[in-house]
């Protein structure tokens, strides 16, 4: 299969797994990242291939194979990973070492976390997605990660910036630091609400008319990309420390799992984040 082409992520492939990742986070050492596609795990029908998520009905061991698999390939350990539990919030929740195998060899515990935070190494941040926005943090100088989960309405919430005041209030870090990724998910091109959705954005002092487009009939297409992006800068990140996906999950579902292009008829993706 021929991989869509981006300009600003990397492709990686191991053993049949293919994961993107960022240049900025690639290049340190001490970080070890990536997000998913469907392309390397064992689930079958719908879920084929690599579905990361427990909750589609998909095969319990499949899932838990394709953990394993995703994890060989970006050399960390599925017993490491602590999963969100995502309901579309801009709660974060601080997790330790204490947390690893949570969602994976354990029960969770906790619920309504979209987002997860920590400076303990060898614990992988794990958020899950289908069309919303991956948002990777990683602060080099206090050695601080965080991952994200921006739904439309995390990304109204302002979910990057809570993560950024998290990071800030626990950790003193400075948010002119932290480098961020968006990762794939739906773009521009296929972001269409209605009305209630865009009056939700419209009342944002950042929402202007360069983040949306009007169609008429009461249906606008967004730009999640931007405005998160926007919501980074107001938060203090430097424009230069954040890179910007290119790959829409809509254009790409042969590749990329998208809630909308498959009616719902799907596995689940998923973003990866760790300190060595």
């Amino acid at each position: 299969m021929e991989l869509p082409i981006s300009h600003t992520l990397t492709t990686h492939t191991h053993d049949g797994v293919v994961y993107y990742a960022f240049p900025s986070l690639e290049a340190l050492p001490f970080i070890r990242h990536g997000f998913s596609t469907r392309l390397g795990g064992v689930s079958e029908g719908i879920y084929a291939s690599m579905n990361l998520g427990y909750n589609r009905g998909d095969r319990a061991e499949c899932v838990t194979e394709n953990y394993r698999r995703i994890a060989a390939a970006m050399d960390v350990r599925a017993e490491d990973m602590v999963l969100a539990a995502q309901t579309h919030t801009a709660n974060i929740r601080t997790v330790t070492a204490a947390d690893r195998g949570r969602g994976i060899t354990r029960e969770r515990g906790y619920t309504d976390v979209d987002g997860l935070l920590t400076a303990d190494p060898n614990v992988v941040l794990c958020t899950h997605y289908a069309d919303c926005v991956p948002l990777f943090f990683v602060d080099p100088v206090r050695r601080v990660i965080g991952m994200a989960h921006a739904g439309w309405r995390g990304t109204v919430a302002e979910i990057g910036a809570r993560m950024i005041e998290k990071m800030t209030a626990e950790f003193r870090s400075d948010p002119a630091d932290v480098l961020v990724g968006i990762a794939p998910s739906i773009g521009p091109c296929c972001f269409e609400v209605d009305e209630p959705v865009w009056a939700a954005f419209a009342k944002h002092p950042l929402f202007d008319s360069d983040c949306y487009t009007d169609d008429g009939n009461g249906k606008y297409h967004i730009n999640l990309w931007e405005f998160n992006r926007r919501v980074l800068i107001a938060a203090g990140v430097s424009p230069s420390h954040i890179t910007v996906t290119d790959l829409c999950t809509v254009c790409h579902p042969e590749v990329l799992w998208s809630h909308r292009a498959t009616h719902g008829e799907r596995g689940s993706a998923a973003g990866f984040l760790s300190l060595r």
